[in-house]
């Protein structure tokens, strides 16, 4: 495993914050801060309190991630 993989997990969106930021709750009951990622951003997706997405983080700050999905 290399320094820079980033770890992928799946949780649900819990509070909408200013600058397209989030507060997800992961599967295991951690909350963690989740902006979008810019791929998510160009191309307008809206999300809302309640709805499942994927995110990367990285190993350093597990406190921070990146939404990458927005799971159905």
């Amino acid at each position: 495993m290399t320094n820079e993989q980033a770890i992928e997990l799946e949780g649900t969106i819990q509070t909408v914050l200013p600058g397209t930021m989030f507060r997800v709750t992961l599967d295991n009951q951690h909350e963690v801060l989740a902006h979008i990622s810019g791929k998510m951003r160009k191309r307008f997706v809206r999300l809302t309190v309640g709805d499942r997405v994927r995110m990367e983080m990285s190993p350093y700050d597990l406190s921070k991630a990146r939404i990458t999905y927005r799971l159905r």
